[in-house]
This record gives C-alpha cells, sequence and structure tokens, in this order.
C-alpha cells in the first residue's frame, strides 16, 4: 500500500462521481451495477499488504493539502491531526475504491450533529421511533442483528405510525431495512430479498402490508459467509437526517451511543445506503434528487432546540414536568412526569427538545418520592425486565444522568466516514481499510490524550500503537465491558480477553510509563463495581475514540479481532472539540466507571478494597481448556446469545 495518496485514488475524491449521483440519474439501476460502472470493480474485495502498517514515515504539508482536497469540506478547515487520519484513511482505496463502502468523493465532508445519545438501548430506539414516525418520505435502517423484542416493537409501531400519517397525506412512504441474519444461500448470492412471509414471522415481526397499507418495504438480507458479518448500525430518514450507533434492535442490558447528524454528511451515508443495499431498490427511493447538502440544518432552524439553552448555549436540564418544551417545563416544574414512550404505548414526540424533556421526566425526581439513583436503577433495568438493585449512592442534581444530550447550535465542522469492507475468509488479510487506517494514524499521530471505549479490546495491530504512545508521553485511557463474549475471545487467533491484553499491556512497560495508560471495566451508573457480562445485568457495548479532545471516532467499529479483519463497519470521525468534550461528559456522567471500575496500575485487574475480583471474572489466566470454552462463545455469538 502506497504511503502517498495515488493519483487515481486523487482522481475519484475530485470527482463528481458518486453512487447516488448515477442512480438519481437513472433509477432504474442497481448500486451495485452503478458501482461498475464508475469504479470498474465488484462486490469482492482487492487486497494490498496483509499485514497492517504500524510505522509511517511523516506526512508532507503537501501531502496534507493533497488529503484536504479529497474532501468536500465545504467552508471549514480541519485541524492538521484531522488531514493526517483522512490522509491514511484514504490509502486503502489504492487497490479498491469502495473499500470504505462509500463513494470516494463523499468520504470527507461536514456536516452538524444536534443530539448524541448515551443510554440503555431501547432509548436510542425511542429516538428512531420518533424520526421513523415524522418521516416525510422515506426511511433506510441497517443494523446487524434484528430480533423480535421490546426494541423492535418501538421500530415496528413507529413504521406503522408512519403509514397511517402518509396515509392521511394521501402517500405512500418507502422503507428499506436492512440487517444480517445468515443463512447457507448467501455462499450463493450475499444480498437476498427477504419475502414477505419471512419478515413478518416470529423472529423478525415486521409489520404486514395490511398492517402498514401506506408502506413500500422492502426488506434485504445481507452477509458475507463465513465471516464477513453486516455489522453495521445507521438509519437515514428523509435524506435530512441520519444516525449512526452502536446498538442492534433487540433486548438486553447494554449501554449504547448513538448520534444524530444533519447537513451534506448526510448524503455520504445515504451513499453508504445505497452501497450496502447492492440490489435494485424497488421501489426507488423518493429523495433521489433532493440532497441533504441543499437542505439545510433543520434541528438548528426549530425555535424549540434553541429554547433548551441560555444565551451562553449552556444546556437548560429540565428537572420535571409533563410539558412539551423547556418553557412549559420551567413554569409547570411540580406537574406529574411525562409518560415513557413505550412500545404498545406509543408516545410520539414533534421535536427533539420534545423528546428531551420527556426522556429526562423519567430521571429526574418529582415530589420526592424516588431518589434519583433510584430512578436510575429502574430505568437500567427495565431494558431486560430484571430486578437487579442498585449500589451507588445518589448523585448531585449536576450529576444526574442525561440519556440525551443537545449539543448548542453551532457551524457544521468536518467530518469523514471511516468504514470497512466485509471480509468472509478465516484468515487476517483483509487489515488495511479506513477504519483500521483511522484508528492507528489517531493514536500515532495524538500529542496529549487518547480515550476509548468499546466491548473489548485484543486487536493485535493495535496493541503496539497503544504501548509506543504511552511510551512517547500520551495519556491512555481505554474502558472494556468485563467478560464481554470472554469465551469467545479464548479462541485461537482471537486475541484473548479484556483482562488478559490489560495484563500484557502493564507487563510490557516500565513502572514510570504504566502511570500513564489507565484501563478501565465498565461500571453502572448506580452500581460501584464492575459486573461481569454473563451476568446480563450492566454491560457497555459504547463504540468510541477521542484524541487530544477535538477527533472522535464513533459508530460500529469495536477494538477486537471480527472488527478489525471480519465485519462491515460504519464510523464518523469529527474534528469538534466541542461535541468531542460533551461526549467525554456524557461518558463520565452516564457511568461510573471512572469512580468504581479503574484497573489496577500494576497487571490491570479489578479488584475491590479487600482485593477480591469480581464474581465471574476470569482473570489474567483462563486456564487450561481455554479453547473449550472458546467454541461455546462462538456458538453462542452465532446464535445472537452471545455479544457481537
Amino acid at each position: 500500500m502506497s504511503t502517498k495518496i495515488p493519483d487515481k485514488v486523487y482522481a475519484w475524491c475530485t470527482s463528481k462521481d458518486s453512487v447516488s449521483n448515477e442512480l438519481a440519474k437513472e433509477r432504474g439501476l442497481s448500486p451495485g451495477d452503478a458501482v461498475k460502472k464508475l469504479y470498474g470493480v465488484g462486490n469482492g474485495i482487492s487486497l494490498s499488504e496483509k499485514k497492517a502498517l504500524l510505522h509511517r514515515e511523516p506526512v508532507t504539508q503537501e501531502e496534507l493539502e493533497r488529503a484536504f482536497q479529497c474532501g468536500n469540506f465545504g467552508p471549514t478547515r480541519p485541524s492538521e491531526l484531522f488531514l493526517h487520519i483522512f490522509h491514511d484513511a484514504l490509502l486503502p482505496l489504492e487497490h479498491d475504491p469502495m473499500m470504505g463502502c462509500v463513494s470516494p468523493s463523499l468520504m470527507g465532508s461536514y456536516g452538524a450533529i444536534p443530539l448524541t445519545i448515551i443510554a440503555p438501548l431501547p432509548d436510542i430506539c425511542r429516538h428512531m421511533s420518533n424520526l421513523i414516525a415524522r418521516a416525510e418520505k422515506e426511511v433506510f435502517l441497517a443494523t446487524n442483528y434484528w430480533m423480535d423484542s421490546d426494541a423492535s416493537r418501538l421500530i415496528t409501531d413507529a413504521l406503522k405510525e408512519l403509514s397511517k400519517r402518509a396515509g392521511a397525506r394521501g402517500e405512500k412512504a418507502v422503507v428499506k431495512i436492512l440487517y444480517d441474519r445468515g443463512n447457507a444461500k448467501q455462499v450463493i448470492k450475499n444480498h437476498r430479498e427477504v419475502s414477505i412471509e419471512d419478515y413478518t414471522g416470529k423472529n423478525i415481526m415486521l409489520p404486514s402490508p395490511e398492517e402498514a397499507p401506506h408502506l413500500h418495504m422492502q426488506v434485504e438480507n445481507y452477509h458475507r459467509p463465513t465471516f464477513g458479518t453486516f455489522h453495521s448500525k445507521f438509519m437515514t430518514v428523509d435524506r435530512k437526517y441520519a444516525v449512526i450507533s452502536s446498538n442492534n434492535i433487540q433486548d438486553n442490558d447494554n449501554m449504547e451511543m448513538m448520534t444524530h447528524l444533519e447537513g451534506p454528511i448526510v448524503d455520504s451515508l445515504y451513499d453508504v445506503c445505497l452501497v450496502s443495499w447492492h440490489e435494485a431498490l424497488e421501489p426507488p427511493m423518493p429523495s433521489h434528487n433532493t440532497p441533504a447538502a441543499i437542505g439545510g440544518l433543520p434541528t438548528f432552524d426549530d425555535p424549540s432546540f434553541h429554547s433548551m439553552f441560555d444565551q451562553s448555549g449552556q444546556l437548560l436540564v429540565p428537572e420535571r414536568g409533563d410539558a412539551r418544551d423547556l418553557k412549559e417545563v420551567v413554569a409547570n416544574g411540580n406537574s406529574v412526569p411525562l409518560p415513557l414512550h413505550a412500545p404498545a404505548d406509543p408516545h410520539y414526540d414533534p421535536s427533539i427538545a420534545a423528546e428531551i424533556t420527556r426522556m429526562q421526566s423519567v430521571l429526574s425526581p418529582n415530589s420526592g418520592t424516588k431518589s434519583r439513583m433510584e430512578l436510575v436503577t429502574e430505568h437500567l433495568n427495565r431494558a431486560t425486565h430484571q430486578q437487579r438493585e442498585g449500589t451507588a449512592p445518589t448523585c448531585r442534581p449536576e450529576e444526574e444522568m442525561t440519556p440525551y444530550i443537545p449539543h448548542p447550535v453551532h457551524e457544521p465542522f468536518p467530518i469523514a466516514l471511516v468504514n470497512r469492507k466485509p471480509w468472509g475468509a478465516p484468515n487476517h488479510s483483509c487489515v488495511n481499510t479506513p477504519q483500521n487506517e483511522a484508528w492507528l494514524s489517531a493514536i500515532r499521530n495524538a500529542k496529549s490524550n487518547v480515550f476509548i471505549q468499546t466491548p473489548d479490546l485484543n486487536a493485535e495491530p493495535l496493541i503496539p500503537v497503544i504501548l509506543d504512545a504511552v511510551r512517547r508521553g500520551i495519556e491512555v485511557t481505554y474502558y472494556v465491558c468485563l467478560g464481554y463474549n470472554d469465551a469467545g475471545e479464548l479462541l485461537p487467533f482471537q486475541g484473548g480477553t479484556n483482562e488478559m491484553v490489560a495484563n500484557k499491556l502493564y507487563a510490557e512497560l516500565d513502572a514510570k510509563d504504566r502511570t500513564r495508560l489507565h484501563v478501565g471495566y465498565y461500571v453502572g451508573k448506580d452500581q460501584v463495581m464492575p459486573i461481569h457480562n454473563k451476568f446480563k445485568s450492566r454491560s457497555c457495548h459504547i463504540k468510541l475514540m477521542i484524541v487530544d479532545d477535538h477527533i472522535g471516532i464513533q459508530g460500529n467499529g469495536n477494538q477486537d479481532t471480527q472488527s478489525w479483519y471480519h465485519s462491515q463497519e460504519t464510523n464518523i470521525m469529527i474534528d469538534s472539540q466541542m461535541v468531542c468534550l460533551a461526549w467525554k461528559e456524557g461518558i463520565r456522567r452516564n457511568q461510573n466507571t471512572h469512580l468504581y471500575g479503574m484497573a489496577s496500575q500494576e497487571d490491570g485487574i479489578w479488584r475491590d478494597k479487600d482485593g477480591n475480583e469480581a464474581p465471574g471474572a476470569i482473570g489474567k489466566d483462563p486456564g487450561h481448556f481455554s479453547w473449550a470454552k472458546g467454541i461455546v462463545g462462538a456458538i453462542q455469538r452465532v446464535r445472537g446469545a452471545g455479544g457481537f
């Protein structure tokens, strides 16, 4: 792989060509045929080197300027660090222009993030369902795993509501749903349309044409055997709004993360939708000729959104109330809390501001009946109908859990997509991808600090880069989930469990350098210790990297072997100190990892004040027959029962 942007990559990135533009010109064209027409490649992958390039020569100012020209950053100017990372993420396109699952001309863009969600999985589905219900013309929803559940019923209820509203307008809305439920037929054809009989069956339970008569719905199942999972999770609505998240559509105990995007970056994610779908769209998407780039930033034009902030841009957090905007909440502070938007009992809101008011009313004490922490425990238990008791002391009002985090009205900032294609072969050859190059480059070029949260961290190329960063003075903090898919990570070539990797990292560092590596095991907001994932009670599935407090990479990709070498992943990279600091604050505020989950800086293992490891923890030595445990974990993962 070249260490400079090749001329052909530069030409692809600076052209006006894209898959979405081709489909706008020729509506009957399939995205797969558009890719062949533009770039001469099919659905496969062309590999460059089969190992990650861990060391690079410094990038010149001329090369950074060339990288800038490869993006369409509009009125924004990316920082030098952003351009370093973007430069390196472009290099894998030399051998496969679609390695990033997006047209090269749309890989670098710009936009805004009005809302971030750091919350239990159902809270993300609540926002998705509101966006679906408010849709005007179209919805494209992509997820890895879909299972009939409370989470999926939030979505299916919203689809029925969309049908009802579209019918009242005398219209039909177009809905595309893409997921991965691998079956043997995908050896021959990776993308397979799902029949009405199958998608309305007991495992999926999407609405039938009779239940949603005003929807044109098409469902597709995508998997590249054997290990090429479609692991992406994103949605676009009316080509005005996009969300990218960490969660699947199923019930579990995970803490998750989502960002809501607006502006030209939505066109890039819309292109990812088309490229991922690959087959003919029947019917085509109505927004084919109305790109987000001409539509402004709709949320920032909404007066109710502005009303949530004071003149200095500080959020006025609603304490309680039964009103739909902040001014009414303040005036009616002693009112009864709003009912939760729930499956089979939907309460759709007209705006993001109203959604935030409703959500925060669930977690804010009313009339002194329950403490803040009791409300948090109730909310975290609700996702899987559990009865776990909270153990953490109650928090101060300014530490109240805030699942929905609105960002003050801001100018657009640079955003790039750093994705990867799926790779099905049982080897580690497909490692040089935009996603992986971005992660490596971000850590390699960090000047002060790196923060990572991920379920697992064990990808082989990542370990030496983290060690190098710590040794050159960078403060590296990473949070993982104790026991997340421990059994699967014990398989050969999977990298090992989180405790094994943390122990290995500390063993490689001298005493002085160890003080700059901070490993935390996720602790729920209402707890005082990590709870092993096998108890399915307080787990974390967030995928986030923040570097030097202004570069953020967020999306679907884990820091594990599966995401690094096999799965299709979709991630955004942003250049915004305001948003990155808000993300850090949201991570701190909505969990207790920083208070109770930090590992020993001697060996990377969490212990309580008496020196005991958490119940269920394997520790740094899994013992004999770890491979047998790994086989069990692999079977659970395929069944959807293990962590993924």
